[in-house]
């Protein structure tokens, strides 16, 4: 089974290329109470029911069940017991995952390890796997049969046919945790079911998610250079038209400022205007019809393109950014040299975020989250999940186990399992500091990195106890992104042809707009593009997955 690179050039898209669940599903609503029914390839699937866990800690700025997430400005001091007994009874669970820092000190001399284990009540035996070495691991396991009873399932670094690998080597979720079924699981049953949709495939329900803050954001901005060009807060701009004049009147050469920087892949921005301008997000589905309009094919993609280029031409993108690497560009806003700039939504937050490193080169700095401007903009739902979990196919006791293992690692914000799995042990791991929040020791930054994290988690709150200004921004701005927020509506269903073309199509895609901002092709050449993605593949990738739409009704 070969890996699939397609979602990393997806950015984000975390469902997998080879589940076939409802093309809406990802834009559905969700609440409390029983969950609804959910059609997947003509399947009939009852998500697991919502139930917000009672005698969690009270937040500071509540969550919503739409993905919203809860915002602290402190840890929490009175720490709750999320799991009320011990989920295994001796034995062993294996797990996978793998790690983006430097190794863990073994069990044998790690306090927070062994004091994990002595709560879950049996030996955790997890294989801990370099992020670089993850793809080949990961086929080394599945064609040598050794798959661990949880493991992780990454869009980028899965297998082509997803439906096929999981029907014979994982076990199906939907009689465990469909519907109230989920209530044997509280912590896993705390859990919105927007984000269980990303783990349905082939109408069944196999994935734990491992949830994320649903957008991955509109860039950021600088008030204190916005309110320089007139405009004392970002509402006072109503259309496309008056930012542009606002990034023109903050643009000045000769201070070396200018209105926005960017970065190699960055198309000069176009991950913010081409949302802000309301394209859909890969695919707009005609839910009469069935019909697909892929992103470049629609008007709001070109007038997206042709602003963006009026912008270059007008001297507000900083000359050359383009050819810049993501730490340039940051420390470039970060210096005051752009009043925008494209990035993801975690780089605001903590010491090393924007609001902070801003601050020390600059007092008055004040950077904020990009925010929806006019009533066409959008926000692209690429930023659901990280990934989603999969338990080896078992019998019913050791599945059951095993997700009592992972409701045990879902354990919410605030709870003595969660402090323990990200701060390790009080006294040895870390300390508190006067307002109470945890603060790493040596040992424990050592410690923590074993990636428990991603065997299972809770929705992920908003939380910085250095700033309790960043918290209510990036609150704020997650709130306004998601209400307006747009799913991909072929994500989880499966195309061979896209699954082999992908990536070609969007490298030509990528340098012909390139090409066109930069003004080294004229804007009709977007429909030469058109033409040609059409002709290469567009089409029959259209053709395959509205077949799938056809065969599931088109309805969630």
């Amino acid at each position: 089974m070969n890996l699939s690179r397609r979602g990393l050039l997806r950015l984000g898209a975390t469902a997998t290329a080879g589940a076939a669940l409802s093309p809406l599903l990802a834009a559905c609503g969700g609440g409390s109470g029983a969950a609804p029914a959910t059609k997947a390839q003509g399947l009939t699937i009852k998500l697991p029911t919502y139930v917000p866990l009672t005698g969690a800690a009270k937040p500071d700025l509540p969550g919503t069940a739409a993905g919203v997430p809860e915002g602290y400005f402190t840890y929490p001091k009175e720490l709750f017991k999320a799991v009320a007994k011990p989920p295994m009874s001796g034995g062993t669970v294996t797990m996978a995952s793998k790690t983006f820092l430097p190794p863990p000190p073994p069990r044998e001399q790690n306090a927070a390890w062994q004091e994990i284990e002595k709560r879950l009540g049996g030996k955790a035996e997890l294989m801990i796997v370099p992020e670089a070495d993850w793809p080949t691991k990961f086929n080394t396991m599945v064609a040598g049969g050794n798959l661990p009873d949880l493991f992780p399932y990454v869009a980028t670094q899965g297998v082509n046919n997803l439906p096929a690998f999981v029907a014979s080597q994982c076990a199906d979720l939907t009689p465990f945790l469909g519907g109230d079924a989920v209530k044997e699981y509280p912590n896993l049953a705390a859990i919105p079911e927007v984000f269980w949709k990303e783990g349905i495939v082939a109408g069944k329900l196999y994935g734990i998610p491992i949830p994320r803050n649903m957008v991955g954001g509109l860039g950021f901005y600088r008030a204190d250079l916005f309110a320089a060009a007139g405009i004392g807060d970002l509402t006072q701009i109503t259309d496309l038209d008056r930012l542009a004049e606002a990034l023109k009147t903050v643009t000045s050469p000769k201070d070396r400022r200018w209105g926005l920087v960017t970065a190699t892949g960055g198309l000069f921005g176009m991950a913010i205007f081409q949302q802000l301008f309301g394209v859909p997000y890969e695919w707009r589905l005609d839910q009469v019809t069935g019909k697909l309009t892929h992103a470049i094919e629609t008007d709001e993609y070109r007038a997206a393109v042709e602003y963006t280029r009026k912008l270059r031409e007008a001297g507000v993108i900083y000359p050359g950014s383009e050819g810049f690497d993501s730490l340039k560009r940051k420390n470039e806003f970060n210096a005051g040299r752009a009043a925008m700039t494209s990035d993801g939504m975690p780089a605001f937050l903590g010491p090393t975020g924007y609001l902070q490193t801003q601050k020390k080169i600059d007092p008055k700095a004040d950077p904020r989250p990009m925010l929806p401007i006019g009533d066409k903009a959008v926000a692209h739902l690429n930023n659901i999940v990280f990934a989603f979990n999969l338990v080896k196919k078992a019998d019913q006791a050791k599945v059951k186990e095993t997700l009592r293992v992972a409701d045990f690692f879902a354990s919410p914000f605030g709870s003595e399992e969660y402090t323990l799995i990200q701060y390790g042990l009080e006294g040895t791991d870390h300390t508190r500091d006067d307002k109470g929040n945890p603060v790493l020791t040596e040992q424990g930054a050592k410690d923590t990195t074993v990636p428990w994290k991603y065997l299972a988690a809770p929705t992920q709150p908003v939380f910085d106890a250095s700033s309790k200004e960043a918290v209510t921004l990036v609150h704020e701005a997650l709130a306004k992104m998601i209400a307006v927020g747009v799913a991909d509506p072929t994500s989880g269903l499966f195309s061979p042809t896209e699954e082999n073309k992908y990536e070609s199509l969007h490298t030509m895609r990528s340098d012909r707009v390139t090409s066109i901002i930069a003004g080294r092709a004229p804007v009709s050449d977007l429909d030469q593009l058109i033409k040609d993605w059409k002709a290469q593949g567009g089409d029959k990738i259209r053709a395959e997955f509205e077949s799938v739409i056809q065969k599931t009704g088109g309805t969630s």
